[in-house]
């Protein structure tokens, strides 16, 4: 399900930290990176370049100041390539506000040219093969990432391209609290289990949780999707169907179970069930404990300084060679099928999905969250734990979170994630209870499979 985030952090998500999305074990440090994708001449016979007539994209974003940083970057290149192309910004609020305006401008045709917004299941209550142009044969999808096309990818079309960094979803950790107990980065559950025995032993509070605020304590649950996946790779087609449930599927029931185990085990700081997010983060960064179950826009909440010691791993599962990570995808730029300047609105899509374009908002924005362009590296300066993201990326070891790819969802998994870390509902009736709200919600909608 969609993770809710505090409102005064939406503008640190995708890009400053998605959130609203890698790797401290060897296998992915010692990855080679992606080859590197074609690069064009942005001076090419194109269509912005082709006339010289006077061309105005208008393009609609949300009202993060990092969107804008990173839109002002990209439209000042294009614009100095191609003169003859000029940019209108309209901004819009975030949530179900912004939603609405989304959903309302393309039902009534009049879509900007360009516009942002959510890559995932909500792309599919956007009717995109009516709404939107399919860039499927584009020359710039190969440049993306593998993991993000799903996100964008419906009945067969392809519809955007990623617009700034993903978040991982896993472990925070402090790396020096590893370090001063001979902590190694865990690669299966197993080994993460010891280490967080091995750490309660020796007084260190191993796990943090602040589920005062409720959304914090579904992670164990949805960051465990890589070994889903790695499981069987056809489980979210499955879900989506009504074909697999939670509580008839081991690997899809064992994120429960560590949520129970870290509760029966005594993992937790003493006031867990009560602390903020607010505090999570920092509390983190100054060791007050070891590993902090997160999606990584908390980076964001550290001081830069503190947050040089953090660093990131994937939620392992049972197999040490197939360490992944579970990625929140970024948001992703689209273009209007009632576009009058489909061709050249193609090319600024195209700036957006190269190396040249993420490094242009790498400039504007600094990433706190794994590149999905390929050939695109990180800046020398990026905090570890970015790094340690992308490490996973690079080495073909993500899953997209399940939200990314079925819209099959409740709205109650928080209550019951509680539920289970304060010890009353045991890990199956936990499972079989979010079945059933899985099961309201998508009636509800009427998906196939679920009468």
């Amino acid at each position: 399900m969609r993770m809710k985030r505090p409102t005064g952090l939406l503008a640190i998500s995708v890009a400053t930290g998605l959130l609203f999305a890698a790797c401290g074990g060897s296998d992915a440090d010692d990855a080679a990176p992606s080859a590197s994708a074609p690069e064009t001449d942005a001076a090419s016979d194109t269509a912005a370049a082709a006339s010289d007539e006077a061309i105005e994209l208008s393009v609609l974003i949300d009202d993060a100041p990092f969107t804008s940083a990173m839109l002002d970057a990209l439209t000042a290149k294009f614009t100095a390539d191609h003169p003859n192309v000029t940019f209108t910004v309209e901004k819009r609020p975030g949530g179900a506000e912004g939603d609405n305006i989304v959903k309302t401008k393309l039902a009534t045709g009049e879509m900007n040219d360009i516009f942002v917004y959510n890559s995932g299941s909500l792309l599919q209550a956007l009717n995109p093969a009516d709404t939107m142009v399919d860039l499927t044969g584009e020359a710039m999808l190969d440049n993306i990432a593998d993991a993000f096309l799903p996100a964008v990818t419906l009945e067969g079309g392809v519809y955007g391209v990623p617009f700034g960094t993903g978040m991982g979803g896993g472990m925070l950790y402090n790396k020096q609290v590893f370090a001063d107990n001979g902590i190694e980065v865990p690669k299966t559950w197993d080994e993460f289990s010891a280490a967080m025995d091995t750490l309660k032993a020796a007084g260190v509070v191993p796990v943090g949780g602040t589920f005062g605020d409720t959304w914090t304590s579904q992670l164990f649950v949805l960051a465990d999707f890589y070994n889903v996946a790695a499981a069987d790779p056809d489980w979210a087609a499955k879900y989506t169907t009504n074909e697999a449930t939670y509580s008839d599927t081991p690997a899809a029931l064992a994120g429960f179970e560590r949520l129970q185990e870290a509760y029966e085990k005594g993992w937790y700081n003493e006031d867990y069930l009560s602390a903020k997010f607010d505090t999570g983060p920092q509390s983190l960064a100054d060791g007050e404990f070891a590993v902090y179950p997160m999606l990584t826009f908390a980076l964001g909440s550290m001081t830069p300084e503190s947050a040089a010691g953090v660093g990131f791993f994937g939620q392992p599962g049972s197999d040490a060679d197939n360490h992944g990570m579970t990625l929140w995808m970024p948001p992703a730029a689209y273009i209007s099928e009632t576009s009058e300047h489909a061709d050249v609105a193609k090319e600024f899509l195209a700036l957006i999905a190269s190396v040249e374009g993420a490094d242009i908002m790498n400039a504007a924005s600094p990433p706190s969250g794994p590149l999905l362009i390929k050939g695109a590296t990180l800046p020398a300066d990026v905090l570890p734990a970015v790094t340690d993201m992308q490490a996973y990326v690079d080495a073909g070891l993500v899953t997209p979170a399940l939200e990314f790819i079925s819209p099959v969802k409740g709205p109650n998994l928080e209550k019951i994630t509680v539920e289970v870390a304060s010890g009353q509902k045991d890990a199956a009736a936990a499972a079989a209870s979010y079945d059933e709200d899985v099961k309201k919600q998508a009636q509800q909608l009427a998906l196939p499979g679920w009468d």
